[in-house]
């Protein structure tokens, strides 16, 4: 059971599961939903996902056409994805994740748009767009 919730407390969530495909993605919308380089994103089944508490705090923002992003109205955390073309599945912000997780995320994905600023000093496969 992995445990997670957002900066100011109100959001707790449970994840039934183990986390799955993780990527680290430099999209330009990432970057300016997250306010930094990248994003840290790792599937995980909509089944197995709960609200603890807070719920009713939940925002979203339709960024793209079809894709939800969804955060804390109150501290503005993003929490997770969701497509609706996929709705069995969420892309964590693995960020508020409150338990301890061995990741190893397994590739570098838009980085052909990149923030100029930064560099990439790690060996994990690069995709100028999604794999």
């Amino acid at each position: 059971m992995l445990k997670g919730s957002c900066l100011c407390g109100a959001i707790h969530y449970e994840i039934d599961g183990d986390l799955g495909q993780t990527m680290i993605c430099h999209c330009q919308k990432c970057r300016k939903a997250n306010g930094s380089a990248f994003a840290v994103n790792a599937a995980i089944n909509t089944q197995q996902f709960r609200f603890i508490q807070g719920q009713e705090l939940m925002g979203e923002f339709e960024s793209t056409p079809g894709v939800f992003r969804t955060f804390c109205r109150q501290c503005a955390s993003p929490l997770y994805s969701r497509r609706t073309a996929m709705p069995e599945l969420l892309r964590l912000r693995i960020g508020t994740l409150d338990s301890d997780v061995d990741v190893n995320p397994e590739a570098h994905i838009f980085v052909a748009s990149k923030a100029s600023w930064e560099h990439i000093h790690d060996d994990i496969p690069q995709f100028d767009e999604r794999p």
